[in-house]
């Protein structure tokens, strides 16, 4: 099998897989949580996103990598990391502009992805850091619904503005 192909089937795999357990593990007590502590949970992965640094590392990546992709990748992951860490702290510390710093949280973590999932020629350089978008990036993309659903829920579908 070409690597392209391996590469679509693990990533579409991967994110069945955090699909499935979104909605059968994760919905129904996402919504008897409170929106801070739901989000404040959905934020863990995307504080996290500082590993997509990887693809600056040589010897992770196939010297190939064009740098374009690695450094978009990797400091685009560095970016949402930190818009990400500022959102969940504004949740603690309850900020009344809290949902709006998730939503903004939200949309940098989304047009990293975007950006980075529109590059498909760049699959074949990927050598040790195969996992990132094959395993990390669906659960991403599920938890960013899922943030989405709760500030929804939260905002257009309560008069509640912050959760006590």
């Amino acid at each position: 099998m070409d690597p392209l192909t391996i590469f679509l089937i693990q990533l579409l795999m991967s994110l069945l897989v955090w699909v499935l357990a979104a909605r059968y593990l994760a919905l129904a007590p996402l919504d008897r949580l409170t929106a801070v502590t739901a989000l404040s949970l959905l934020l863990i992965p995307h504080m996290l996103r500082h590993l997509g640094l990887v693809f600056l590392v040589p010897g992770v990546v196939e010297p190939s990598m064009p740098g374009f992709f690695a450094n978009t990748a990797g400091y685009g992951d560095l970016a949402a990391a930190a818009v990400a860490i500022i959102a969940f702290l504004s949740l603690q510390w309850r900020w009344p502009s809290a949902f709006v710093i998730v939503a903004i949280a939200n949309l940098v973590g989304i047009a990293d992805l975007a950006n980075a999932l529109r590059q498909a020629e760049v699959i074949p350089h990927f050598g040790a850091a195969w996992y990132v978008p094959t395993f990390y990036v669906p659960l991403l993309l599920v938890t960013h619904a899922l943030m989405i659903r709760v500030l929804y829920r939260e905002t257009i579908g309560s008069t509640r503005v912050l959760d006590a």
